[in-house]
């Protein structure tokens, strides 16, 4: 019998290698299929005088090649040239994925599961003919420099010769953002844009995103999927890391030095092109939950102030010139039509944002509005299609397109698009206006003249010594103070280096280099402990939904009891990270002192805790006094809890008592 057994067992392992190996087999002959049905690369061409790339390889310079030609005339002639297939193709931006080593994806890779719900980079580029996408990945920025490269050479082959426009989520972060920007990287570290609002600063903002863009095309990502003008009026949304706050003021004077730095004054060849999102404002989501899951559809306004979440988009990023315009999953109560989520609702998308506020850039949906996205047999997102959801992904894309969508984000599936112009459903000249928006990019970047980057020059620039260093001083800026105060009275920091430490949450070899590091808090006179915000466990087992912090904002139970437990034994400075307004009054009466961060090393922390600068950061949102107060508030209001512990704008430096320093609560000048 268990000789019986074990034959089954090894057929049983054959057969899942054969499969596993015809599976990568059948992904390679697709790969090598769609490239062998290339052109050639692009020849240079000199026509009047003019040097042009010969992108559809006729040996004429065309109106589309020609450098000194108007946008839009080239943007007009290269549209009259694509087949709509070709068209459609441009109308989708998805996840791309990378080789570690540069090479191209060609076939799924079991150590990122991704692969295996992405299509490879030439199905995508030659069968689908996308060429807009967003590469969750991080690599050596050599690496990365090659494969967009190959990517762009791969793009120059096709019919037409169309670039491919590269984009990312934040990369900066520190902690790295959640989901799209997990892989982030070596590029330069920085507070999340909670953290760039705690400085006040308009010009370190400024400079974050000339950092950022020069980081982003040496690699070439020519698309930031980012800024956030969302509105942090709700504590227990998650995405609150992610915003400038939850004053709007701060947010547009944030949201335009951000907007600047990146693009410039206007979309050039040295420009990455922003996407403003999540319009009109997917801050006051219903008791906070994400708009991604279908318990968080609800975003609503009890207080009245849907004009306070959209100023933001119309003061700061339509002012600024943003390129692009995210639409927000959420289903806007008493706003939209047919309880539909706002990607769907023409009054919102074409009535407010394209005809009333003037904006003529591109407008994308959110990530996976049409189709659910599966892998390895689970579900990693539920399509946000709310309003929809009982329709075909196909019909939510004539409702989108009908709402005045321009591109569809998180989709690879251009046959819906030519299904419904080729069904009568959806005129030909409807996508013709979002095609020349997409163009109108692609030439304003430069991108058809020039594509390319210099690999060998990527490793200079992305995380290079001046911008590790920048970022650092914007960690130092963004540290606020919320309590310094010995139970005499006296202030507690700065440390001196004769103190004996106890750290919790810190390198411990790092802080040796400040004071004596004891292991016995008995031994210490006085301790260090990081913390980060509290969250709920997730409420099922979606792979999304585990990388959101959500609900209740309190430290609980034995986890409250041994930080008590420590700050009652010594003199204890507590350091946390804000990626929501934490709950923490207890925490806040026991500590000798306290200090938020909204993104910092360790050595930055223990650089303000032992003086070598003084923390000079004001908080971007209040911090509630109990979750008691966090209910009772309305999910739209600003600073509009009870009692706050600590309210906006708050922030200490060394020298101050504990009652003597809050903002005026007035934004930066610019």
């Amino acid at each position: 019998m268990l000789r019986g057994f074990t034959i089954v067992v090894v057929g049983l392992l054959i057969l899942a290698c054969v499969a596993i190996l015809g599976f990568y087999g059948w992904y390679a002959l697709l790969a090598r299929s769609a490239v062998s049905s290339l052109g050639p690369e692009v020849p240079i061409g000199i026509s009047g005088g003019i040097e042009y790339r010969d992108l559809n390889k006729n040996g004429v310079m065309d109106p589309y090649e020609n450098p000194t030609a108007s946008v839009e005339q080239r943007v007009q002639d290269v549209l009259s040239r694509m087949t709509l297939a070709e068209k459609a193709g441009m109308m989708f931006i998805n996840m791309i994925a990378m080789q570690p080593d540069g090479s191209l994806q060609e076939r799924p890779t079991p150590k990122n599961p991704f692969t295996f719900i992405i299509p490879t980079n030439s199905e995508m580029i030659v069968r689908r003919h996308m060429n807009h996408f967003n590469i969750m990945q991080g690599s050596g920025p050599a690496a990365m420099a090659q494969w967009h490269n190959s990517v762009q050479k791969l793009a120059e082959r096709t019919r037409l010769g169309i670039p491919v426009t590269i984009g990312s989520d934040p990369r900066h972060g520190y902690p790295s953002s959640p989901a799209a920007a997990m892989f982030a990287g070596a590029f330069s570290l920085w507070p999340e844009p909670l953290g760039l609002a705690a400085t006040g600063d308009t010009l370190l903002v400024e400079q974050f995103g000339d950092i950022a863009r020069q980081e982003y095309t040496a690699v070439g990502l020519r698309l930031a999927l980012h800024p956030m003008m969302d509105l942090a009026t709700e504590p227990r949304w998650p995405r609150v890391f992610g915003t400038f706050g939850e004053d709007a003021e701060l947010a547009i004077q944030m949201g335009r030095a951000y907007i600047r730095g990146l693009q410039g004054s206007s979309l050039g060849p040295e420009s990455v092109a922003t996407m403003t999102k999540h319009f009109p404002g997917g801050g006051p989501q219903e008791d906070g939950w994400e708009a991604h899951f279908s318990y968080g559809r609800s975003q609503i306004y009890p207080g009245g102030a849907f004009d306070y979440h959209l100023a933001p988009f119309v003061e700061g990023a339509i002012q600024a010139n943003t390129a692009q315009i995210m639409v927000s999953y959420g289903v806007g109560v008493g706003i939209t039509e047919n309880d539909v989520g706002f990607a769907f609702s023409r009054p919102i998308v074409t009535d407010l944002l394209r005809d009333e506020l003037g904006f003529t850039g591109v407008i994308s949906t959110d990530w996976a509005l049409l189709s659910d996205k599966r892998v390895l047999g689970r579900t990693l997102l539920e399509s946000p299609g709310w309003g929809l959801k009982h329709l075909e992904p196909v019909d939510r894309a004539e409702h989108a397109l009908n709402a005045g969508i321009d591109i569809f984000g998180g989709e690879s599936n251009p046959e819906w698009i030519v299904e419904l112009v080729e069904s009568g459903r959806i005129p030909e000249a409807r996508i013709d206006s979002s095609v020349s928006r997409l163009l109108a990019d692609k030439f304003l970047l430069g991108l058809f003249d020039d594509p390319y980057v210099d690999e060998d020059l990527a490793a200079g620039i992305v995380g290079s010594a001046p911008f590790m260093e920048a970022g650092r001083r914007a960690q130092e800026a963004s540290l606020v103070l919320l309590k310094n105060t010995a139970d005499d009275e006296s202030p507690v920091l700065p440390l001196g280096p004769e103190e004996r430490l106890y750290v919790q949450g810190i390198d411990t070899s790092l802080a040796a280099g400040y004071a004596t590091v004891v292991r016995d808090p008995a031994m210490a006179t006085v301790a260090l402990l990081r913390l980060q915000a509290p969250y709920d466990p997730p409420r099922s087992d979606s792979m999304l939904e585990g990388l959101f912090h959500q609900g209740d904002l309190d430290f609980k139970g034995e986890e409250l009891a041994q930080i008590l437990a420590l700050t009652a034994s010594l003199p204890t400075i507590v350091d946390i990270y804000l990626d929501r307004p934490a709950v923490i009054p207890e925490i806040a009466e026991s500590a000798a002192a306290l200090i938020a961060n909204f993104g910092a090393s360790d050595q930055v922390i223990l650089d303000a805790v032992f003086g070598r600068f003084a923390p000079s950061g004001h908080l971007p949102f209040e911090l509630p006094s109990s979750m008691e107060a966090v209910r009772a508030q309305l999910e739209d209001l600003p600073y509009d809890s009870e009692n706050p512990l600590f309210p906006f704008g708050f922030g200490l430096t060394y020298g101050e008592s504990d009652t003597g320093s809050t903002t005026d609560e007035s934004p930066p000048s610019e």
